[in-house]
């Protein structure tokens, strides 16, 4: 096989593997920020997550046995990260509470809680997650390997167009556009902001923690202190980039994916002199996206109208 197809097939293969966290973080972090909140705690969201899966992975095993072992993890960290939006749901709606503080202390407190309690778990092997070898038709391996598909990938992609279609089309993405766009305008309507964002909060952390289940049971499919990279704040970024669409947000998941998968791709075969500059190409493009959507000249297209706005007396 020629190094340009081994290449392609590497970038090919980490961008199916890599994009899953992005996916279903930035799902998340779409809904909540639908509603007009940030949360720029998913990074402390997706440690825990991560922790939580490969924790109840590794010890329910023996009880249940490796093939639902993982999805006991996959739940356990979609609640993990749901707990975790319910206090910030709460602080971030209080009288003169930022959002932009509130997410730095749920950074440390879902880091902190994550790194104490996934200690006894570093060594040990928990059963990871199953997936659907969709390269058998190949004699290559390499093939075979890329064409593995993680089925949360797959439920993944499934609700980018249900989210979209949720948003446009039902009553209750009705709410959360109207609470998002003018929250007193909502109010006088009926709505309680405060419950539409908090079950907005709670549904985007819960999709942030199976973002977690995703790295620790799937792919690198390990458990450590420095799993998520910074992922978890990429993802916000990513969202921007998207325009708080939904589908954008797939295609945008896979972009992010694929940068990440450059220098993997690169050192097999063989060119690694420069395997840290293009690890960090993920870093930048999330530093270009920033720099391009936070110009004063541009209007930011989909954005909700109280996005970040300071909660009032």
């Amino acid at each position: 096989m020629s190094p340009f197809l081994t290449l392609l097939i590497g970038i090919l293969a980490g961008t199916l593997r890599g994009s899953a966290p992005f996916l279903f973080v930035s799902l998340g972090e779409c809904i909540t920020e639908k509603s007009g909140k940030i949360n720029l705690g998913l990074e402390g969201t997706l440690l825990m997550g991560a922790m939580s899966a490969y924790g109840v992975s590794y010890l329910s095993a023996p009880t249940v046995g490796e093939f639902w072992a993982p999805w006991l993890g996959v739940a356990a960290a979609g609640i993990s990260g749901m707990l975790l939006g319910v206090i910030h749901g709460w602080l971030s709606q209080q009288r003169r509470v930022n959002d932009v503080a509130t997410g730095i202390a749920m950074i440390i407190l879902g880091s902190g809680l994550a790194f104490f309690l996934g200690k006894p778990f570093i060594q040990p092997q928990a059963p990871q997650l199953l997936t659907f070898d969709l390269g058998g038709w190949s004699d290559s391996s390499q093939v075979q390997s890329t064409l593995r598909i993680s089925p949360l990938f797959l439920i993944g992609v499934a609700i980018a167009p249900f989210l979209h279609w949720l948003f446009r089309s039902t009553r209750w993405g009705l709410y959360i556009r109207a609470v998002g766009d003018s929250p007193q305008a909502a109010l006088a309507m009926g709505i309680s902001p405060f419950k539409v964002r908090m079950l907005s909060i709670m549904a985007g952390s819960f999709l942030a923690g199976i973002g977690g289940a995703c790295l620790s049971l799937y792919y690198p499919g390990v458990w450590t202190e420095r799993i998520s990279s910074g992922q978890g704040l990429m993802a916000v970024a990513l969202v921007i980039f998207a325009r708080w669409n939904p589908i954008q947000c797939l295609w945008a998941s896979l972009l992010f994916g694929g940068t990440q998968a450059i220098g993997p791709a690169f050192q097999s075969i063989g060119i690694d002199s420069y395997y840290y500059l293009f690890n960090v190409a993920p870093y930048v493009l999330t530093l270009l996206i920033m720099i391009i959507t936070c110009s004063p000249k541009k209007t930011l297209a989909g954005s909700p109208g109280a996005l970040g706005m300071e909660n009032e007396d």
